[in-house]
C-alpha cells in the first residue's frame, strides 16, 4: 500500500488516500517519488478547464529513485535517480526524426489517463500524464524516466519535468530569441519566470516581465528581467518609449489560465515579424480569438502553441542540469515553499493567492 492525492470529482479538493500500486509490467518501472511540483496544469483538472478521466492521481513534475523494474527494461536500473517526463518520445517516428520529439506521434500509444497503476476505494484510478507523481511511488513506462546524476537535489530536479523545460523552451526554441531581441513575458509564475531565464541566457536585450502580483514581479527581476510591470498596457508604453517603435521581437503568454479575448493586445506588443508563443492553457470551451487578422498578416507575425517548450528531453534535461551547475540557471530559487502530501490543498491555495513561484511536495 502507498498513499496518493486523488481528484475524485471536478471542483473537489485533492483527497489523500491509501492506494494499491500495481507491480511493474514489461517495459515498466516503479519509482519512489522524492519530490513533485505543484503545477497549475493539475489544477485545470480541478476546475474542469482541461477534461480529464476521473478519478485521477495528480502530478506530472516528479523526481525520485527507481525501486523496481519489469521484464525487458534496459534504460534504467534499480537505484537510478530519475526525472519523470509526461511526453515520452519514441525516437523513431516522423516527428522525433525531425527533432520534434515533444510531438512524438507514438506518444499517443499511452493515451492520456490510459495507464491505471493505482487502485483506491475499490476501483482503478488513472494517473496524470501516465505519471501520477502526487504519490509516494508510481509505476510508469521506462520511456517516461530520464536518468540524472545523484548529486542533483530531487526538489530542483522535479521542476525539470515541466515548469523549467516548458518555460525555457518557450523562449529559446519556440520564440527563437536571439542576442539583442526584446522580449515580453506575460505571467511570471513558475513557468513564465523560466521563459525569463531562457531569454536572458539567449542574450535578449529588454526582458519585460508582466504580472499583477508584486512578489512575482520582484522575482522576475531576480531571474533576469530588465523591467517588471503590472499590466500589458504598461508593457506597451514601456516598449514604445524604449524601442523607437520597434516593440518586442517576442511575446510569451504564461498566465495560469489563458484568455483568448486578450490575445490581440498581447500580439500588439510585438513589432513586424514578431512571434507570440502561447504557453497558457485555455479552457477547452474557449473557441474564439479576438485579434486584428489583417494587421497580423500584413506585419508577417507568427502565433505559436507550446507543447513542452519544444524541448527534446534526452538532450535538454542534461543541458539544463549543466547550466544549473554553472550557476546560469536558477532551480533552487524557484521553490518558494515546500509541503507534505497532506498539505497539497494548502499548496494550491497558496498558488492561487500568488504566494509561490513554485510549491513543491517533498516526501
Amino acid at each position: 500500500m502507498t498513499r496518493a492525492a486523488i481528484l475524485w470529482g471536478v471542483g473537489e479538493k485533492w483527497s489523500v488516500d491509501e492506494v494499491e500500486l500495481a507491480d511493474p509490467g514489461p517495459g515498466q518501472v516503479r519509482v519512489k517519488i522524492h519530490a513533485t511540483g505543484l503545477c497549475h496544469s493539475d489544477d485545470h483538472a480541478v476546475t474542469g478547464d482541461m477534461p480529464t478521466p476521473l478519478p485521477l492521481v495528480g502530478g506530472h513534475e516528479g523526481a525520485g529513485v527507481v525501486e523496481a523494474v519489469g521484464p525487458g527494461v534496459s534504460r534504467v536500473a534499480v537505484g537510478d535517480h530519475v526525472v519523470l517526463v509526461f511526453q515520452p518520445p519514441c525516437g523513431h517516428c516522423r516527428n522525433c526524426a525531425r527533432g520534434r520529439s515533444q510531438l512524438c506521434m507514438n506518444a499517443s500509444l499511452q493515451d492520456y489517463g490510459a495507464s491505471k497503476p493505482f487502485r483506491a476505494r475499490g476501483q482503478e484510478v488513472a494517473a496524470t500524464g501516465d505519471l501520477g507523481t502526487f504519490a509516494d511511488a508510481t509505476v510508469v513506462s521506462e520511456r517516461c524516466v530520464i536518468p540524472i546524476d545523484k548529486d542533483v537535489p530531487f526538489a530542483a530536479a522535479s521542476l525539470l519535468g515541466c515548469a523549467v523545460t516548458t518555460g525555457w523552451g518557450a523562449a529559446v526554441y519556440l520564440a527563437e530569441i536571439e542576442p539583442g531581441d526584446n522580449v515580453v513575458v506575460i505571467g511570471s509564475g513558475g513557468v513564465g519566470v523560466n521563459s525569463v531565464q531562457g531569454a536572458k541566457n539567449a542574450g535578449a536585450n529588454m526582458i519585460v516581465a508582466v504580472d499583477t502580483v508584486e512578489l512575482k514581479r520582484q522575482k522576475a527581476l531576480e531571474f533576469g528581467a530588465t523591467h517588471a510591470v503590472a499590466s500589458v498596457e504598461e508593457a506597451q508604453a514601456l516598449l514604445a518609449e524604449h524601442t523607437q517603435g520597434r516593440m518586442a521581437d517576442a511575446a510569451i503568454l504564461s498566465v495560469g489560465v489563458g484568455d483568448s479575448s486578450k490575445l490581440g493586445g498581447i500580439i500588439d506588443l510585438t513589432g513586424p515579424a514578431g512571434t507570440t508563443v502561447i504557453t497558457s492553457v485555455s479552457p477547452f470551451a474557449s473557441t474564439t480569438v479576438d485579434m486584428n487578422l489583417a494587421m497580423f498578416t500584413l506585419t508577417q507575425k507568427t502565433l505559436r502553441g507550446n507543447v513542452y517548450g519544444g524541448v527534446q528531453v534526452h538532450r535538454d534535461i542534461p543541458r539544463l542540469i549543466d547550466l544549473y551547475r554553472q550557476g546560469k540557471l536558477k532551480l533552487d530559487e524557484l521553490i518558494t515553499q515546500t509541503y507534505t502530501l497532506d498539505q497539497i490543498n494548502d499548496g494550491y491555495a497558496d498558488m492561487h493567492a500568488g504566494k509561490n513561484l513554485r510549491g513543491v511536495i517533498e516526501f
